[in-house]
């Protein structure tokens, strides 16, 4: 993805975050499926100068060329949003939080169209009978 409203189109979909990276999905409406997952990396100038940015962009395409394969869908459009501990991060662990973040972005969306209610946190229902 190159364009500005590719990306804006994203927003709002289902999140994940890492201490490397935030990504967030969004299927692509019936007319534009086919082909293969669209990826778009953004890195914002507060993380550093360019030099820091585009290695941290080089080692965030490497970590999901190695591992979207298989866990990303066609279908998709995934917009990831880097963070400073990209830099820093042993790659072994990147690989690990792309992983992670998958399984994350799809475990979420089939819980959720499989139509189990979840219980909200902090509510309880109190029963109500003879006192």
């Amino acid at each position: 993805m190159k364009s500005r409203p590719e990306f804006l189109a994203v927003r709002g979909g289902r999140r994940s975050s890492t201490p490397a990276f935030l990504i967030e999905v969004r299927e692509r409406p019936a007319t534009e499926n086919g082909g293969t997952a669209r990826f778009g990396f953004t890195i914002t100038k507060k993380i550093g100068n360019a030099v820091t940015r585009n290695r941290i962009r080089r080692r965030l395409k490497a970590a999901f060329a190695a591992t979207a394969e298989g866990r990303a869908r066609p279908s998709c459009d995934y917009v990831i949003v880097a963070r400073h501990a990209a830099l820093d991060r042993p790659f072994a662990a990147l690989l690990e939080d792309v992983a992670r973040a998958f399984a994350a972005l799809h475990d979420n969306a089939k819980r959720s169209r499989s139509g189990e209610a979840r219980p909200r946190p902090g509510k309880t229902v109190a029963s109500k009978g003879s006192t």
